[in-house]
């Protein structure tokens, strides 16, 4: 049931989501479900960078073994708390705290790719820009006033978004309105822009795998269901023709 209330939580910002990505085009998410060094540098910027405030709560931390990881390796390098390695990527912040600090709490992640799409999570991770006028001095060009500050700003470094104004005319009287036309970096990170979409890439392609860990299993297991169903049919196809042969 909580999973279910997630989605349609996700499902009722969708109309607003909508319109927001009138004024910014999608890029393409680069996801490879089997590029395995992807999915585990995503894992460790996932854990380092996300989970301080955003849980992943139908995830647990041993699934990430699918990845190639023992046990020890997930126990040094990705917990940070006293969760054990059987346990839920859960968050020590309170909902209601994250509310009143935030002004919403943020979501849980297990499946927010599934919800929202790969390309508008990579998209969104690379549109925070500078905005003295917002409480924690950073918008988002994808998501217009979003509660999240841009927690990866070290990284990418600051941005500034360029607007096109033009006047519209609505009910007979002009109107200012602005088009998002593109950014410009202000002040380096620690990455290049070039590494910093890299990051970005892994760390979508890992939220892409979490909201489904079996999916390659389960497609991989579907070829050889296919293979049997169609030997199967044939095989039943001249059964029933030894069958019915006589009769007319």
């Amino acid at each position: 049931m909580n999973l279910l209330k997630k989605l349609l939580f996700l499902a009722a910002l969708l109309p607003g989501l909508a319109l927001a990505e009138t004024a910014i085009t999608l890029d393409h998410a680069p996801i490879d479900l089997n590029n395995q060094a992807s999915l585990q540098r995503g894992a460790k910027d996932f854990v380092n960078y996300c989970l301080s405030c955003h849980s992943a709560q139908y995830m647990r931390y041993s699934r990430l073994e699918a990845l190639g990881l023992s046990e020890k390796q997930i126990q040094h390098n990705l917990l940070f708390t006293r969760n054990k390695v059987g346990d839920t990527m859960t968050v020590a912040m309170r909902q209601d705290d994250a509310k009143k600090w935030f002004g919403v709490a943020p979501p849980d992640l297990s499946v927010i790719t599934r919800a929202l799409g790969p390309n508008f999570v990579y998209t969104y991770l690379r549109s925070f820009y500078r905005d003295p006028a917002r409480p924690t001095g950073w918008n988002n060009a994808l998501f217009p006033n979003v509660a999240m500050p841009n927690v990866l700003a070290n990284l990418q470094g600051d941005q500034v978004a360029v607007f096109k104004t033009h006047v519209d005319m609505v009910d007979g009287k002009p109107q200012k309105e602005k088009t998002f036309e593109h950014f410009e970096l202000v002040q380096n990170g620690s990455m290049t822009p070039a590494q910093y979409n890299a990051m970005v890439g892994d760390l979508v392609n890992y939220l892409t795998w979490m909201a489904e860990p079996s999916k390659e299993q389960r497609l991989h297991t579907g070829v050889y269901v296919m293979i049997f169903l169609f030997a199967f049919f044939i095989l039943a196809y001249y059964l029933k023709k030894e069958y019915w042969k006589d009769v007319h």
